[in-house]
């Protein structure tokens, strides 16, 4: 009795976009497959599952399709999918519109930040003028007040001293 499940790892499935699904139990370049379907490119699919989300969400599984060149080849037990090349223009434009409009958020956020920093910098520099103008105010009232004090609690004296007169 047979395996039937060794005779589904010995082949490459090529899904197509009609839903029709094709097998070759033989490797071959991805170029070979581009020539018998023109306008498509061929590109890996595999499957992934992350961890559990921590909020309880469930189970986040991943598709990743990778462009195949020319030149590489179609393995055994591998799932490929032909791709037109509209799609392919299509979402190279889309992940670079995402990475502009990433860098842009980041451009962004940085810039926020630095306004914090200037604006936390200048304020403090503000502080800082307004705590030496007062101290300097404080000290100037300090010396007059201590200025006038003084003069209220002195009287004049004639610094002089008498001179006898000697009867001659």
């Amino acid at each position: 009795m047979g395996n039937c499940q060794a005779s589904e790892v010995a082949m490459v499935v090529i899904q197509h976009p009609g839903g029709k699904v094709e097998r070759l139990y033989w490797p071959t370049s991805a170029a070979d497959v581009m020539k018998s379907n023109p306008g498509y490119c061929v590109a890996l699919v595999t499957h992934s599952v992350s961890e559990q989300k921590q909020d309880g969400g469930g189970i986040v599984r991943f598709t990743r399709v990778r462009l195949l060149k020319p030149k590489d080849m179609l393995l055994l037990g591998q799932v490929y999918r032909l791709i037109t090349s509209q799609e392919v223009t299509q979402a190279v434009m889309q992940r670079k519109h995402d990475k502009l409009r990433k860098n842009q958020l980041q451009r962004d956020e940085e810039h926020r930040r630095n306004a914090q920093v200037v604006e936390t910098a200048r304020e403090e520099q503000q502080e800082d003028s307004e705590n030496k103008f007062q101290m300097t105010r404080e000290d100037r009232d300090r010396r007059t007040s201590s200025t006038q004090a003084a003069a209220r609690g002195r009287h004049w004296r004639p610094s002089l001293q008498s001179i006898s007169e000697a009867v001659s």
